[in-house]
Parts: C-alpha cells; sequence; structure tokens
C-alpha cells in the first residue's frame, strides 16, 4: 500500500469541485460541493444511530436500500435540512432532482448530504443556483477534490483528505477520501460525514460489508463532545474501472481492499478527533490484552469520551484517576488492581499506574509528556488478548465559545 497526495478524485473516473453559493455568511466560505462518477458505482453507506434523522439521512437510507449504482453526491453546509418536516424531505429529493437534471441522470441515483444548523429549511433557491454551477465546474484534478473538501466544512479548521493505492488481482486501485467534523462528534459517528471513492471492481454487497465494519473500529470510536448528530453519514462509491477481477467473495483481494480501506477511514477519524471545536490535543486511547473486543473498545471510548480526562489533558496535569474513573464506570469486564496506565508522546513515555497503584512517577516530566500535540494513553488490562484504540482530544475554553454563539 501507497499512500499519495490527493482525495476524492485520486481514484479513476471521478470529479468533483466546490464553490460558495450563498448559504453561509462570507463570500470566501465555500458551501456546496459535488461527487460524480463518471460511470454507474455500486456503494455503501452508514449512517447516525441517533433517532431524530435528518432528511438527508433518510433519502440515503432509501436508496442505500433500493438502488444498486448511484453516480453522485451532492452537498451543502451551513443548513443541517433536520428537524424540517415534510418541506425538509421534499427539499431534499429536490436537491437530487436538480442534481439529477443537470447530469443527465435519475434522482435516484443521486445521494444527498446536509450538514449546518439543525431546523432551518433549506434556501432552495440558493440550492437551486448552486447546482447549476456545481456541474459544469466539475473536474478529476487535484485542485478540484480540495474544492470539494473545503466545501463541506462548517466548524472545521482545516480541510480533511487522503488517497492511497494498492494492488489487487495485478491491478492499481485507488482509494480517495474526505471528510468533515469538528463538534458534535460521539461514537456511532457525530456530525461526521465521509466520502469515500474508488476504482475497485466489487460488489454491493461486499462493498457495504467492508464498510459497515470497518467503521465500528474507526468513525464509531471518536468523539469529541459526547454528542451523536442527526446527519452522520459515511458513502463509499466503486465504480470498477481500476479494472481487477470483480471481488465477491471475502477472498485474498478482498482482504487487501478492506486494508486499505481501513487505512483511509482510520487517518480521516483521527483527524476529525484532533480537530475538535478548540481542542489543542489529539488524544489516542488504547487498550490492551482485554478478555474480549468489546470490553476493549468500550474501556478505550470511556476514556476517550470522559470530559474529566479531556479537561485533565487541556491542563497537562496527569491525574490517572479520572482514566481510572471513566474505566471503572463504562461497563466493561476489567480488574483495576491489575491495570497499568503509561502514556507517550514525542516528548517520551512514562508508566503512571503499575497493578492500579501510582508508580510515583515525576509531575514535571508527566506535564511535558502531556505537553504534545498527539498524547497517547496505553492501559493493560491484563486479563486476555484483546485490543481497541479509541481517537477524542482536549476540552478546551474556547469548545464554549465556538457553540455558545454557533447560530450567530
Amino acid at each position: 500500500m501507497k499512500i499519495i497526495e490527493g482525495g476524492v478524485t485520486s481514484a479513476k473516473g471521478y470529479q468533483a469541485t466546490g464553490l460558495h453559493a450563498g448559504i453561509r455568511k462570507g463570500k470566501s466560505k465555500k458551501d456546496m460541493a459535488l461527487i460524480y462518477s463518471e460511470v454507474p458505482a455500486v456503494f455503501a453507506g452508514t449512517f447516525t444511530r441517533n433517532k431524530v434523522k435528518a432528511a438527508p439521512v433518510k433519502w440515503g437510507k432509501k436508496i442505500v436500500k433500493e438502488q444498486q449504482t448511484v453516480q453522485a453526491i451532492v452537498v451543502n453546509s451551513g443548513v443541517a435540512n433536520a428537524c424540517t418536516g415534510e418541506e425538509g424531505m421534499n427539499n431534499c429529493e429536490k436537491m437530487a432532482e436538480m442534481t439529477a437534471k443537470e447530469l443527465g441522470i435519475k434522482k435516484e441515483e443521486v445521494l444527498v448530504c446536509s450538514t449546518g444548523v439543525i431546523g432551518n429549511q433549506l434556501p432552495m433557491e440558493l440550492i437551486e443556483a448552486g447546482i447549476t454551477l456545481l456541474v459544469p465546474a466539475l473536474k478529476s484534478d487535484r485542485e478540484s477534490a480540495i474544492m470539494a473538501s473545503e466545501a463541506i466544512m462548517t466548524t472545521d479548521t482545516h480541510k480533511k483528505e487522503c488517497a492511497v493505492t494498492i494492488e489487487v488481482g495485478g491491478k492499481t486501485v485507488t482509494i480517495g477520501g474526505m471528510c468533515k467534523g469538528s463538534g458534535m462528534i460521539h461514537p456511532n459517528m457525530g456530525t461526521m460525514l465521509a466520502f469515500i471513492t474508488t476504482d475497485v471492481a466489487i460488489t454491493k454487497e461486499m462493498l457495504q460489508k467492508a464498510l459497515y465494519e470497518d467503521v465500528q473500529d474507526t468513525y464509531n470510536m471518536v468523539s469529541v463532545d459526547g454528542d451523536t448528530s442527526t446527519n452522520d453519514t459515511a458513502y463509499v462509491l466503486a465504480n470498477g474501472l481500476a479494472g481487477n477481477v470483480l471481488i465477491d467473495t471475502e477472498n485474498e483481494d478482498y482482504h487487501i481492499f478492506v486494508k486499505a480501506l481501513h487505512e483511509v477511514n482510520t487517518y480521516l477519524a483521527k483527524q476529525i478527533a484532533q480537530d475538535g471545536e478548540g481542542a489543542t490535543k489529539l488524544l489516542e486511547v488504547f487498550v490492551e490484552n482485554a478478555v474480549t473486543k468489546e470490553d476493549a473498545k468500550v474501556l478505550s471510548k470511556a476514556v476517550a469520551c470522559s470530559s474529566l480526562t479531556k479537561t485533565a489533558l487541556y491542563g497537562k496535569d496527569a491525574n490517572w484517576g479520572r482514566i481510572f474513573c471513566a474505566m471503572g464506570y463504562s461497563g466493561a469486564e476489567f480488574n483495576p488492581d491489575t491495570t497499568d496506565i503509561t502514556i507517550k508522546s514525542e516528548f517520551g513515555q512514562l508508566q503512571l499506574v503499575k497493578n492500579g497503584i501510582s508508580t510515583g512517577y515525576d509531575e514535571e516530566e508527566a506535564t511535558k509528556i502531556l505537553s504534545a500535540e498527539h498524547v497517547i494513553c496505553i492501559a493493560d488490562v491484563k486479563e486476555g488478548k484483546a485490543s481497541a484504540v479509541a481517537w477524542g482530544c482536549d476540552l478546551t475554553h474556547e469548545y464554549v465559545s465556538i457553540n455558545a454563539d454557533y447560530r450567530s
């Protein structure tokens, strides 16, 4: 596998673009994006588990269930089109219809995503005008992928993209992706959108299996603030232009693809955590040697989600009691009397706890380690062979400021 500079236009047969349609305040803020496959692509999708689902999530779930292929994803930022009733659902379908008309395809071949403020209706005149500008601007170059990635941002501070190439059956397969997410992020996905494009030849069934299973270990292991949104969506499109032998079983080619998909999703998930609203640090929590995989996941997520752990990280305070506390109320099986806790970063590594008791570590050394922008916490529970990793960030004063005036 080779990591390359790229995004959603890296794989063969994909075009994209992004622009400012006027939905968001400020002419410099792009607010509409379009991804287009030149040929029909099989696709897979996963969505929020929040009972309150935005109109585009409902549309997407229907399309995933009923359609074999799609060719486009149209996205707007600034307005979530969530809790908008029948009018919001109609507007979502209109977005698909407008896009389909401009592209010369069917509305059922268009996936729709929205992100932004909940409760507001979409400004359909601006949306329509934006779509008529998006389609002729579609290109397959690197700059167009960047423009698309910028257009889906809300409180994100930077674009989030990546791409890799792999060899599948003697053919070069490319996987490219982009995502957005900064606040209202919590396991089971949050206000995050992720779009992956690939030219691999694979059946829809195998693609859905690959995405669904990988989401459990990537996007569902991220937490910024404990809030699960109404709009979470992850899509993968696969148009088959790489020319490999069709992947229709869990064979060697399938596992090669899955491994590469995992690398892309992991990178994007970590980017979301690192760019948490107001965050200054990425927190990576490893739980090792748990009895079951589920125990390891629950324990790691509990630490990554803990507000007290997150504020201690912000304050560079090695208060490991907060880590133990989060693990203890998680509901997962572990023995605190045999558990070790270690922290590490570019500034060193330090064991804080051995067999449930403080090691008498040097506080100044611990503070230095916690001063890094990427901090790793390792909890070794020494009861089995299962492991998991979760990603979070620190909780800062700036997080409150951003969300106190989000609608203004």
